[in-house]
């Protein structure tokens, strides 16, 4: 997917000049993560996944981090997909992937990822493996357990239409600790 920045289009597009247009989503945003999301963002399924791999990953260095996002880049459109096979071909994935389907249209994608930032369960095929250097980690996971992180709306070229992504920590109930974040695409304009 390309991705236009909404600043871009305000640039181009006097209609869209004005600060309402520019967070007009967020609100609606806030509300369908409070009433549509919340109840299933801390499943024991995506909490027992991100708990396993950050069992694995919690030793990685910066190093075998790269290494795993330049492996899974290089992957994308591949017969051979090794590395993103795995988090797309899970339970946890698999979960996700009902979660999208039961939305009707307004979730486009949804990935959860552990401590390091690192892709453990997604709907689909992401761009890449490690988000850890994107708000959508760095604005959840290392705030803390209640964090919440709105990205910018921005049109999706492919679809023409306006998507947003919802970004939250995934905690552990055991422990109420920070484990890992989710990060759930949203088409923005199905809120409004």
């Amino acid at each position: 997917m390309k991705f236009t920045t909404l600043a871009a289009l305000v640039a181009l597009t006097p209609v869209f000049a004005t600060p309402v247009f520019a967070n007009q989503y967020t609100p609606a945003m806030s509300a369908y993560l409070e009433t549509e999301i919340r109840d299933w963002a801390q499943s024991q399924i995506l909490v027992d996944a991100i708990n396993a791999q950050n069992a694995q990953t919690s030793g990685y260095d910066q190093g075998m981090i790269d290494q795993l996002d330049l492996a899974w880049r290089a992957e994308i459109g591949t017969p051979s997909m090794p590395t993103i096979t795995p988090v797309i071909e899970n339970s946890a994935a698999d979960f996700l992937r009902s979660q999208v389907a039961a939305s009707g249209g307004r979730v486009t994608e949804v990935f959860i990822m552990d401590a390091q930032g690192l892709n453990v369960a997604a709907s689909s095929t992401t761009s890449d493996m490690w988000q850890g250097d994107e708000a959508k980690h760095s604005m959840t996971y290392s705030v803390g357990p209640d964090a919440v992180h709105f990205g910018d709306v921005e049109l999706d070229e492919s679809t023409q239409s306006y998507q947003g992504q919802i970004s939250l920590t995934i905690t552990d109930p055991a422990t109420g600790l920070a484990i890992g974040a989710m990060t759930i695409g949203i088409d923005a304009e199905s809120l409004i």
